[in-house]
């Protein structure tokens, strides 16, 4: 069935765009000798790796706390378990509040900027943890990397949607995604080997830790001023032709807003009055939350199972190296039978809502707020796993399983009533009325009055009638 509405929207958005030549972005110019494969492997090349790399990371700086707590951190800053777990709350206020203006101020200052920046900033401010000397810098300094570090996971993801049709988003997600688990596991080959160099400028070996890590984070966030590319439209690695290819493609995969598009106040209006945006919040909460208590608290667990500190880190490292492997043949099955709420792993979700959002502008506000309060349950799981609880931790393992189920209703929910929306469209229940077209099914007062099929697309975007859903 899905097949068949798809099938049907495909047909109908190419003999709407036929009959109005106008549409095509930039007429003008000839496309016809731009090979697709080869231009989206060039595109590929250049974008997904150093991705990858920010989101490597990412995750590695967020969690080293973990790490570092095993080689005396708590110790050194005279701290208890509970105002550690408090150093861990603290993190996700600004990281979750913070995505959604992040990721407009990237469509506004460009993603080289932008991104650079914000990793400049959290690489400065996770140096700095290896020279903090109270619980109350170890606060503000970790308020700092939720701050800075809030924009790039949301923003990385709508930056890839600017790029890639819908069918392809999953597999490039899950791509640069798969990156965190490879830091999962070198995270812990990583701390075992700088806690060697403990003494060493008279800094305790959890100091190193933070240290390198941060400085090898602002290294590449200098050179990524240089490296990260902007939008298809502007980007100077593509010839003329292939910039063109690349928007009108997107185009035909009903990104109408490809070529450009203003921003209007009245897509944060919008956001909010999508039934799929709070979807896609509990939907993303129910992925994320488990997420954060794992990669926080592993070394913890092991640890408290009766292993060393070093051996606590060496043995978190095999349980990532499986999550390598699986994340991105979920993925694959997801993206090619089409049952991302089957496997609703992180990179399926978020892939999954933002192909099904229209409008750069209105993208980047629903991925910035679904992501940002999927984050926000941080702030919960990052308490969860307690001291006194060891070393069954029931009370964790019990919160990380009802996050689990939340996340796997909202991913059925969300497939339903998609499947409903795409029917009654099929149906004529969802059409404007257009000046000129004699539509029986159009009802102006419920659905919009437009001047043409262009006008109604770019002010409703994906609620315009002859959108559809991907399932």
């Amino acid at each position: 069935m899905s097949e068949e509405l798809g099938l049907k929207s495909k047909v109908d958005v190419t003999i709407r765009s036929t009959s109005h030549p106008s549409n095509v972005y930039r007429p003008e110019v000839d496309t016809s000798g731009v090979d697709e494969r080869k231009l989206m492997w060039k595109i590929d090349i250049r974008l997904i790796p150093w991705l990858a790399l920010l989101y490597l990371l990412n995750f590695l700086d967020r969690g080293s706390i973990g790490n570092a707590r095993l080689y005396g951190m708590e110790k050194s800053l005279h701290i208890t378990d509970k105002q550690y777990l408090i150093a861990l709350t603290v993190f996700f206020f600004p990281y979750s509040l913070f995505e959604p203006p992040s990721n407009l101020a990237l469509k506004w200052l460009r993603p080289s900027r932008w991104l650079s920046l914000i990793l400049l900033i959290w690489g400065v401010a996770m140096t700095l943890h290896g020279v903090a000397q109270s619980y109350g810098g170890l606060i503000g300094l970790r308020f700092v990397l939720g701050l800075a570090e809030a924009g790039l996971y949301p923003g990385i993801v709508f930056y890839i949607t600017c790029w890639y049709k819908r069918s392809e988003l999953g597999t490039r997600v899950a791509a640069f995604f798969s990156s965190a688990t490879v830091a999962g596991a070198f995270s812990g080959l990583l701390a075992a080997a700088i806690h060697n160099m403990d003494g060493v400028g008279g800094k305790p070996g959890w100091a190193w830790i933070f240290i390198l890590e941060g400085l090898a984070t602002v290294l590449v966030a200098t050179v990524s001023f240089w490296v990260i590319q902007d939008f298809p439209d502007t980007v100077k690695f593509l010839s003329e032709a292939e910039r063109v290819f690349v928007v009108r493609r997107l185009q035909e995969d009903m990104q109408f807003s490809a070529g450009g598009e203003i921003f209007r106040l009245s897509v944060i209006w919008q956001c909010l009055s999508d039934w799929k945006t709070w979807v896609a919040m509990g939907m993303y909460m129910g992925v994320v939350g488990p997420g954060f208590a794992f990669s926080l608290f592993t070394p913890t667990i092991l640890n408290q199972l009766g292993f060393q500190a070093t051996a606590s880190n060496l043995l978190s490292v095999p349980v990532y190296v499986w999550a390598c492997i699986i994340t991105p043949a979920l993925s694959y099955f997801a993206t090619y039978l089409a049952a991302s709420s089957i496997y609703p792993t992180i990179p399926n979700s978020v892939a999954w809502v933002s192909s099904n959002v229209e409008g750069s502008y209105k993208r980047s506000a629903v991925l910035g707020m679904a992501i940002g309060f999927g984050n926000l349950n941080g702030a919960v799981t990052s308490n969860v796993y307690r001291a006194q609880d060891k070393p069954w931790y029931s009370l964790g393992h019990g919160i990380v399983l009802t996050y689990i189920a939340i996340g796997w209703l909202c991913s059925l929910l969300y497939l339903v009533l998609l499947r409903r929306e795409n029917a009654r469209r099929e149906r004529g229940e969802r059409d404007e009325v257009i000046t000129g077209d004699d539509n029986k099914n159009a009802d102006g007062e419920r659905n919009g009055r437009f001047d043409s099929v262009e006008d109604a697309r770019r002010e409703k975007g994906d609620m315009w009638s002859g959108f559809r859903y991907t399932l």
